[in-house]
């Protein structure tokens, strides 16, 4: 089973709370997690995976305009493939709810399998997501890598170890 994370990081958070995410993901060692900055892309590694979790900054209380033109641009095929999302912002209230519904929005209209957990798994809730203000705390670095495990752990009851 494969797993991407695709994230876009201005000043190394988002990539660190992507590395946590990505390391929650890698429950054994039949499930291949790939990390990718929206600016090195492994196409064939996303377009063959089972889940894709994006996740980015918050800019002026929505998603970074980075990765809203990646996702505007990008012809892959992320259809039945569950999307997950994440966001780091500069302080509590920097629009991290608003900015994963709008990155959840772009999965909606691609066809993907929008997919948290939400509050079905019990504590730490995910009710759109995982959120980190700058790189998070230990309960929010603790919540991202539950995040990643609960992903990956859906993606195989959906889909198997196996294509």
């Amino acid at each position: 089973m494969k797993i991407s994370v695709i994230y876009h990081s201005e000043t190394g958070n988002t990539k660190k709370v992507a590395e946590i995410i990505s390391q929650g993901a890698k429950l054994d060692e039949t499930v291949d997690v790939k990390l990718m900055s929206v600016d090195d892309i492994d196409e064939a590694f996303v377009e063959g995976s089972d889940a894709v979790i994006f996740g980015c900054p918050t800019h002026r209380g929505m998603f970074s305009w980075q990765m809203n033109k990646w996702l505007g641009r990008t012809r892959l095929k992320l259809a039945g493939k569950i999307g997950s999302v994440f966001v780091t912002e500069g302080y509590i209230g920097g629009g991290a709810e608003t900015a994963e519904m709008g990155l959840i929005g772009h999965m909606l209209v691609t066809g993907m399998l929008v997919y948290s957990a939400g509050t079905s798994a019990g504590q730490p809730f995910t009710h759109y997501g995982a959120v980190a203000v700058k790189d998070g705390d230990e309960a929010q670095k603790e919540r991202a890598r539950i995040f990643g495990e609960r992903i990956a752990r859906k993606a195989l009851e959906l889909f198997g170890r196996e294509k």
